[in-house]
């Protein structure tokens, strides 16, 4: 494993009080015999800027991308302020992932020299372990939001001595559909003596309302490809087969999961047909084009600003004057014939201080259109791998046992009771192969229905109680269920 310095250029936005950089040699003797470890020889820029906030308890917000060396950032300050005497919770790192989650907690082993000190929570896996080493007291925790709130539910967890939280990935998180979750275990945590840092490749509205809601006066930490997080909009692009570019733009959507976007393409037959192809696969989408009423317009932008229409599919001419903050995506079909169309399609998203991202999806033809472009207005193109059914499949599997986990939680015991008369049943469909479409029918019927059916954002919710000013034991809770009842 090595940890080499970023080399391509980036802009660095700190806070005002701004705390010099760490360097190898400055950390803490734990900090670098689990470096050492690891294989490290330096500090990777995000560790070398952010150490310093997470060591002296300052809430932050860190912009890095992937593979930026983030979780080294949290990981070796972490170790510097947890107590190896106090067999307890003292450090959450909430991650959206079960790959994720097994991914940072080998990373806390490796680091901390001693598997008993971490305990990796997440779903898919058996209860026990989880629970004995959350008895234990490991005093590092990894997990996904919903097995996190499962054991504070069932009260194998606590985090009364909880100093640290990290939210990782969250704009992930978001995505993935932990906002109630995460609500619900921000009940337990302490009022006082936590620190807490969120970490994000991008800063969109819903990101920036979850820091508020969880960070006490947070500031603000930004390693960005040459630009500034707050007015960045990220230019991305996927390569995709010419005769497969509409089911490429399903598993698109289903990875980048927009909370609303307006989708363009040249001509008004083909918003047309993207937009059949959008509302056959169930997404929430409607089109505007110029041969549209003015009263259909209308009825259509209405929809957009009040933000119950997810996608937008539009060309330029239809979507000129339209002027939507909150968008979270520019997405471009195809191309425009037009270089300075793109500019104004790309700057639908990041508006009113937020970021956001513009996606374009090309052939091998159109890349080297694309690329013109970029070169002529000076934009950082940053090629995505499209994502395989696979690639998909995994993800929303995950994101809607995330939703089925948190209304199970969230179920009295009457509807448990009623609930039973039907596991017969189930045992019978899931036992028979012939039987399995009619699982997945359900399955799929319910993820469209709940996840795509309406722009809502998760912080459209009504917001909980700030903090721990609920009673985490309070007589709301759902009932307690035994551990080896439940199947997941």
């Amino acid at each position: 494993m090595t940890n080499t310095p970023e080399t391509p250029s980036y802009t660095v936005v700190e806070p005002e009080n701004a705390l010099p950089a760490a360097t190898f040699d400055s950390l803490h003797e734990l900090c670098r015999a689990g470096a050492a470890r690891a294989g490290w020889t330096d500090l990777m820029p995000v560790q070398a800027r952010a150490i310093p906030y997470l060591l002296a308890g300052r809430d932050l917000m860190i912009q890095s991308h992937t593979g930026s060396g983030k979780t080294g950032a949290f990981l070796l300050p972490a170790l510097a302020r947890i107590d190896l005497t106090r067999p307890a919770s003292q450090v959450l790192v909430l991650v959206p992932t079960r790959e994720l989650a097994r991914q940072v907690s080998a990373e806390a082993e490796i680091l901390s020299g001693d598997p008993k000190l971490v305990a990796a929570v997440y779903g898919g896996t058996a209860y026990e372990p989880q629970v004995e080493a959350l008895r234990r007291g490991a005093p590092i925790v990894v997990g996904t939001p919903g097995r996190i709130l499962d054991h504070l539910l069932q009260r194998t967890l606590s985090l009364a001595d909880l100093s640290i939280l990290v939210l990782d990935e969250a704009d992930r998180m978001l995505s993935m559909g932990f906002y109630p979750d995460m609500k619900k275990v921000q009940r337990y945590l302490p009022r006082e003596g936590r620190s807490t840092y969120l970490f994000s490749a991008t800063f969109p509205p819903f990101v920036l309302r979850l820091a508020r809601e969880f960070l006490r006066q947070p500031e603000v930490l930004s390693l960005s490809r040459d630009r500034i997080h707050a007015l960045e909009v990220e230019h991305a692009f996927y390569t995709v087969p010419p005769m497969d570019k509409d089911r490429a733009l399903v598993r698109i959507i289903e990875e980048e999961n927009p909370s609303a976007a307006i989708i363009f393409c040249n001509t008004k037959v083909k918003v047309h047909y993207v937009t059949t192809v959008l509302q056959r696969f169930g997404y929430d989408a409607d089109q505007l084009s110029s041969d549209l009423t003015q009263a259909a317009r209308d009825r259509v932008m209405e929809r957009l600003r009040r933000r119950r229409l997810r996608f937008l599919v539009a060309t330029d001419v239809a979507a000129r004057g339209i002027d939507v903050p909150e968008l979270s995506h520019a997405i471009q079909y195809e191309p425009p014939d037009d270089p300075e169309a793109y500019v104004h399609r790309a700057g639908r998203t990041g508006r009113a201080g937020a970021s956001g991202e513009a996606i374009s999806l090309v052939t091998p033809f159109e890349k080297i259109l694309l690329q013109n472009i970029a070169k002529q207005f000076k934009i950082e193109l940053i090629e995505r791998k499209l994502p395989s059914d696979e690639d998909v499949q995994s993800i929303v599997s995950q994101r809607l046992t995330a939703l089925l986990e948190a209304q199970l939680r969230d179920r009295d015991k009457l509807q448990v009771e009623r609930m039973r008369r039907f596991l017969p049943l189930a045992r019978q469909l899931a036992g028979e192969e012939d039987e399995l479409s009619v699982v997945a029918m359900l399955l799929d019927d319910h993820y469209q229905k709940s996840l795509h059916s309406s722009a809502g954002e998760p912080a459209e919710e009504a917001p909980a109680a700030p903090h721990s000013a609920v009673d985490p034991h309070a007589s709301d809770r759902p009932p307690r269920k035994r551990f080896g009842r439940r199947r997941r």
